[in-house]
């Protein structure tokens, strides 16, 4: 029976990350905020009208970087803490503190990149000629120039900003905070359900009655929150609209695509050519998987069952360890010291607990040791979370260590290929050590149902869904609870056909995914496992040697994500790539039918 999630406070701390890489005490954090804020009104003091130079500008710039890369550090103490336990009145309190101080912060330097947009461009290109490090970024405020406003109006929308930005975390407080699932009875056992039971354990239960009635109470209590749910996800794609008109987008794809660096065709080959290609070969899995568990029928509560569930290694977080390091030393030593520290200098934070937030990620705040959250629950399924987790991790150390703050990050469109290179390197590893054939199908499974599901399925629906919301947006065409439901469950039943039965209640699923507060982001994760498939099998078979991969990663965002896949020979600007990959998967799930049916 699943237990009651422990509060934070009951956890074993050895398991938790360490707060103390980022600062050693509240009082450090504290002091840390205090000093930043005066050294920022030094810098307003010392530049603000004065970037009349390209030596100004280059110092200031000196400066910024050195303010920006402490404030990422301060910011994540408080948000990370936040994400672990947002039932804490002392997290809350120190967000919402730090949030009204980084308010008052961002007027201050609203000048900078204002002053910068309304300086002319051959100044700004002496500035870039000037200092290589500079370069990139002044480029990047030449481009925006073109969709920059007055710096009257600009100024008022960073004041704006934690109301404009309010939407995302209005939906984590609701998800994480406020909503509280009622327990549910099967065959006279009382189950308890919240977003973690469910998302981590309810919908891989093996037991058929257990795991639908966990789907029936979870969405009958999000249908509940649905119409304030939709209204809050309404102002946020309002206020997309309302930006990409002001700043003279054509449409808000563009818009939000814009940062991306590629343009909405890319978007849409991985959309169409997904909805199109692969789903054909996911009903065939889903037919297996209904086959293999004798069940009546094959429901959306049944998809993410295993395909073979009396094989479900365990694994200790020791374990995983050893195997991380084992299996990612591929990519040489100086990366497996990452993977080292990460497990030595505490940066994962394991157990679940009740507030702490769903799923997984990393965070990487600059000149520190990153943050990586998963949710764990003991099954060798986790080692891929954590490889993945991981990638994301080594990407950043190594982007942070090479480039300065405002070069680190890349576009959108990449920032999934060194996480699922990760991955499936962990998954080759496994399938090569594998003792028997029934070991090496249930970790190729692994990936079909963890993966390429995750990214390719999960994801790339939910973009689906985003595509059919911002067309209506574009076309000024209100939304609500109702049409959402709608929107979301037409791209459930056109990808999965007559092969698997999805309710009405399945509509619900828009409400499960924070992604939608993010820009056009989900449909990146496929784009990056398209990226990442293929420079896992580059490197497993050695037309690119790891060093090479390498200096993709530390080459952080001074390149577009078409120029860093070239620099390992990889070409994204056809659909080429793409349908290699779907063939691939696709031959994954042939493979994994064949096997189950010899067995």
């Amino acid at each position: 029976m699943k237990k009651q999630l422990p509060k934070r406070h009951e956890l074993d701390v050895k398991y938790t990350w360490d707060m103390a890489n980022l600062f050693k005490s509240e009082a450090c954090y504290l002091e840390a905020f205090d000093v930043v804020e005066k050294d920022i009104n030094l810098f307003c003091q010392a530049y603000e009208n004065k970037l009349t130079t390209k030596e100004s500008i280059n110092d200031a710039l000196s400066v910024y970087q050195d303010i920006q890369a402490r404030m990422s550090r301060i910011g994540a103490y408080g948000s990370l803490q936040s994400s672990t336990d947002s039932i804490s009145e002392d997290n809350q309190m120190r967000q919402g503190k730090a949030m009204l101080r980084f308010q008052s912060i961002s007027k201050k330097m609203a000048f900078f990149q204002n002053e910068l947009k309304q300086a002319s461009d051959e100044l700004l290109l002496e500035a870039a000629r000037a200092n290589q490090d500079n370069s990139y970024y002044l480029k990047e405020i030449l481009e925006d120039k073109k969709h920059t406003l007055i710096p009257e109006v600009e100024k008022t929308l960073v004041a704006l900003s934690p109301v404009l930005n309010a939407s995302y975390s209005n939906y984590n407080r609701f998800k994480l905070a406020d909503m509280k699932f009622d327990d549910f009875v099967v065959d006279d056992k009382t189950y308890p359900n919240s977003f973690t039971l469910f998302e981590n354990e309810y919908e891989y239960e093996e037991n058929t009655k257990v795991r639908r009635k966990a789907y029936e109470t979870f969405y009958q209590k999000l249908s509940e929150y649905q119409h304030g749910f939709a209204s809050n996800y309404q102002a946020h794609v309002q206020k997309e609209k309302i930006m990409s008109e002001l700043r003279g987008f054509d449409n808000v794809f563009d818009y939000l695509l814009d940062s991306q660096k590629v343009t909405k065709d890319f978007m849409d080959r991985q959309i169409d050519q997904i909805m199109n290609r692969l789903a054909p070969a996911m009903r065939r899995y889903a037919t297996l998987l209904k086959e293999v568990h004798g069940l009546d029928k094959m429901t959306y509560a049944d998809l993410k069952i295993a395909v073979d569930p009396t094989f479900e290694p365990k694994v200790t977080i020791e374990e995983s360890k050893a195997s991380l390091i084992e299996g990612l030393s591929i990519l040489g030593s100086e990366y497996n010291q990452i993977v080292n520290r990460a497990f030595d200098e505490r940066w994962i934070d394991f157990p679940q607990n009740q507030g702490k937030s769903t799923g997984g990620f990393c965070s990487s705040p600059y000149g520190a040791s990153s943050y990586i959250l998963i949710n764990w629950n003991g099954q060798m399924d986790e080692v891929m979370v954590l490889a993945h987790e991981l990638g994301h991790a080594g990407h950043f150390q190594y982007a942070n260590k090479y480039q300065k703050i405002l070069n680190t990050r890349p576009s959108m469109y990449f920032i999934e290929a060194p996480s699922t290179t990760n991955e499936l390197l962990m998954a080759n590893h496994l399938i090569k050590k594998a003792k028997t054939n029934r070991e090496k199908t249930w970790i190729k499974s692994v990936m079909i149902s963890r993966t390429y599901y995750h990214n390719c399925v999960t994801h790339l629906l939910e973009a689906a869904f985003q595509r059919e919301v911002y067309q209506r947006v574009d076309n000024k065409q209100p939304l609500s609870a109702n049409i959402l439901n709608n929107l979301k469950l037409g791209v459930l039943r056109k990808f999965w056909g007559d092969a698997v039965e999805i309710p009405d209640w399945a509509g619900l699923t828009w409400m499960r995914q924070p992604h939608y507060f993010m820009g056009l982001y989900p449909y990146t994760y496929s784009a990056g496992l398209t990226l990442g498939t293929k420079v896992s099998k580059m490197i497993e078979n050695k037309t690119i040697e790891p060093r090479d991969w390498i200096e993709v990663l530390k080459a952080g965002g001074t390149k577009t994500p078409l120029e860093l896949a070239q620099m390992v020979g990889v070409d994204l600007s056809t659909d080429q790539t793409l349908i290699e990959v779907i063939d691939e998967v696709s031959k994954i799930i042939d493979d994994i039918i064949a096997d189950k049916k010899q067995a």
